[in-house]
Order: structure tokens, then sequence, then C-alpha cells
């Protein structure tokens, strides 16, 4: 499990006096990158070197999240397979739940255009982060 402390800042703020949906998923993109560098470690973008893809992403917004408190982004694995994986984020402020995010990514070949297995080193890296929710 990784975690990652994020400040609203007065232009995140909407009109609800909440964060907006963009803020919230910037702070979570941002707190995947300790998982990207199991694959790619200096986080070189690249077309020859980087080497995964997102399938799929979706947001819940339970709570709300407002401006100047620390918010904590909690980001871990939920689900590993043979070529996919799937990273579960929580935010929360105060103490309590206010947005969860499940991005899942794929192991691919930009190149060749298909999924790649995850190699056994980089399971085991994702293995030690997994928690079943």
């Amino acid at each position: 499990m990784f975690k990652a402390t994020e400040t609203p800042g007065f232009g995140e703020i909407n009109g609800m006096k909440n964060a907006n949906n963009y803020a919230i998923a910037t702070w979570f993109e941002k707190a995947r990158n300790p998982i990207f560098r199991f694959f790619i470690p200096d986080l070189d973008l690249s077309y020859e070197k980087w080497n995964l893809i997102m399938a799929r992403i979706e947001y819940d917004y339970v709570g709300k999240i407002f401006y100047g408190k620390d918010v904590e982004i909690v980001t871990y694995i939920s689900r590993i397979g043979n070529s996919s994986f799937i990273i579960t984020q929580d935010a929360f402020q105060n103490g309590k739940k206010a947005a969860i995010c499940k991005s899942t990514i794929v192991h691919y070949d930009f190149i060749n255009k298909k999924s790649l297995l995850i190699p056994d080193d980089i399971r085991k890296c994702l293995e030690e982060h997994l928690i079943s929710c």
C-alpha cells in the first residue's frame, strides 16, 4: 500500500466549495506512479519503454473534499491477472472516505500491439501491495 498527501488549492475548488472532479482525478493519477515504477523505474514515457495501458477507469465520489485540508490518497492492488491488474485508490479527508478510483492497467507492447504477461518479478512486487476488497 502506498500513501500520498495532497492539499486542495483554491483553483481546485468548484462553486459548490468542493474539490472538482479534475483535481481529484489528477491526485489519483500522481499517486499511481509508485506502482508504475515496478514496470518503468524511471517513468520514461518514450514509446519504446512505456509498457502499460489503461483499459478502464472508474470513479465513485462518496463524500466531499474541501479547500485547504490535506487529503490522503491510499493506493493498493485489488486484483492481479495474467497481463492486467487493478489499482484501487481511496481518498480520505479528516478520516472520512471521499472518493474511490479503480483503474484496470494492462501490461502492453505498443510496438506489436498486444498484451504481455506480467513478469514474475513484477508480479511479486504487485502481490506485496495486494489487498482484497
